[in-house]
């Protein structure tokens, strides 16, 4: 008998809460069912820590079940209160527009590849129909149907209570209470996940679908836990910047830095919950860790399929050559597109064309911080220059040893990188 997808989530410890998980796992055991987990579009693009949910979606679509991501076109001009201490700052239907479509192309890159009929996801925008209601309509056919006393309790009022909440974001768990039943009665999606804070927003909307369509719909909630690592802080940033899924924002390089260099203490968990591996891969490779940690075979694991399936094979190749040319030093087969990419992830210095000598110019540029111990660092041959070791102490650098005429990367020492680009 094939697994149930919920044990497999389960096992994976990728279930925070569930509204009725034997009623549940029981509709899953007889049929497929539709799945949706809803995104607003406050910003540009996702980051890793908004990937958990639709990374379930594709799950539940591999499992032969029919998921649907639906962009809120209209809760994103609105503003969900989950997780925040004060109102938001509106944006403008242009913004959020413009928003909407480019989370679209991101979500069709990950999940769709431009096939939808294959595929089996979908993706939808709320303002399809949420934007067709008239404030009358609102009013008469869906207010009157939620209990203020009720939206209230929800911790995601009540939390705001103290220092105040809009009747603007108050009504937002009714928007997206009428998302929910919008697609269980128009596409039989059954199921609404989200994250740990929006457990409010999701029982809101089947109490409100059970007063509409009766006590015995099968309906149902589920959330994924908040994701932090093992020291106890919040996942998803790196030297304090959001990972982001486009490439322009986090480079594919970056992206793959980010996983490769976490802890040993939290693969384990996040092979779980970001790769499509099975249960025995997994385990062979807590073994790894255990038996062979400095291989940090799976920390490189991780970071292939989490690159791969974000990105590209072809961008996940470019960041291991990247990887793999500062690892063993061999920077000069880099070209100036890659070491650009690498850039943002070093420290950085400018230089004007003008050859100097290699000691005052490493001062110069703030590489080194004296002269004399610029000169030690040369001596003692601890300083390359695009792969290339320089010990002589009246070398004359100048454009001519960059790369692509533009980029420089020194090493001091054996890790310490650094990239200066010619004005």
């Amino acid at each position: 008998m094939t697994q149930n997808i919920l044990d497999d989530l389960k096992w994976r410890g990728a279930i925070n809460q569930q509204t009725d998980e034997e009623g549940l796992h029981e509709l899953i055991d007889q049929k497929s069912i539709g799945i949706y987990c809803g995104v607003d579009p406050t910003g540009p693009s996702m980051h890793i820590g908004h990937l958990i949910p639709f990374m379930i979606l594709k799950r539940f679509q591999l499992a032969g079940h029919h998921p649907m991501i639906v962009i809120g076109g209209a809760t994103g001009s609105i503003g969900d209160p989950s997780g925040r201490t004060s109102e938001r700052t509106q944006q403008s239907f242009e913004v959020v527009k413009e928003n909407a479509h480019r989370l679209t192309q991101q979500m069709d890159h990950l999940f769709l590849k431009g096939d939808v009929d294959s595929s089996g996801f979908r993706i939808m925008n709320n303002y399809d129909w949420l934007g067709k209601i008239s404030l009358i309509d609102f009013l008469r056919d869906f207010g009157k149907h939620f209990n203020v006393n009720t939206m209230l309790a929800k911790d995601v009022v009540a939390s705001r209570l103290e220092h105040g909440i809009s009747y603007t974001e108050f009504t937002y768990q009714i928007l997206q209470s009428i998302d929910f039943h919008y697609l269980l009665t128009h596409h039989d999606i059954q199921v609404q996940i989200g994250g740990a804070d929006q457990w409010g927003n999701i029982t809101s909307g089947l109490d409100f679908i059970r007063r509409k369509e009766g006590s015995e719909t099968q309906a149902y909630g589920l959330t994924i836990p908040l994701m932090t690592k093992s020291d106890g802080t919040k996942f998803g940033k790196s030297a304090g910047n959001a990972i982001w899924l486009d490439p322009d924002m986090t480079s594919p390089y970056e992206f793959y830095q980010f996983w490769y260099n976490q802890q040993d203490e939290d693969i384990v968990k996040f092979l779980k919950y970001f790769t499509f591996l099975s249960h025995e891969e997994i385990e062979e490779l807590e073994e790894e860790i255990k038996e062979r940690p400095h291989l940090r075979v799976a920390q490189r694991r991780l970071a292939e399929e989490v690159t791969r399936f974000v990105h590209s094979e072809e961008a996940l190749r470019d960041a291991q050559y990247i990887t793999e040319a500062f690892f063993t030093g061999d920077v000069g087969s880099l070209s100036p597109e890659q070491i650009k990419v690498a850039a943002a992830s070093l420290p950085s210095f400018t230089a004007t064309k003008e050859a100097a000598n290699l000691p005052v110019w490493l001062v110069d540029t703030g590489i080194v911080s004296s002269r004399r111990q610029a000169r030690e660092f040369v001596s003692n041959g601890a300083i390359s220059i695009n792969g290339r070791v320089i010990d002589d102490v009246d070398y004359e650098i100048s454009p001519a040893d960059a790369i692509g005429e533009k980029y420089i990367i020194v090493r001091r020492g054996k890790k310490n990188y650094f990239v200066v680009t010619f004005e």
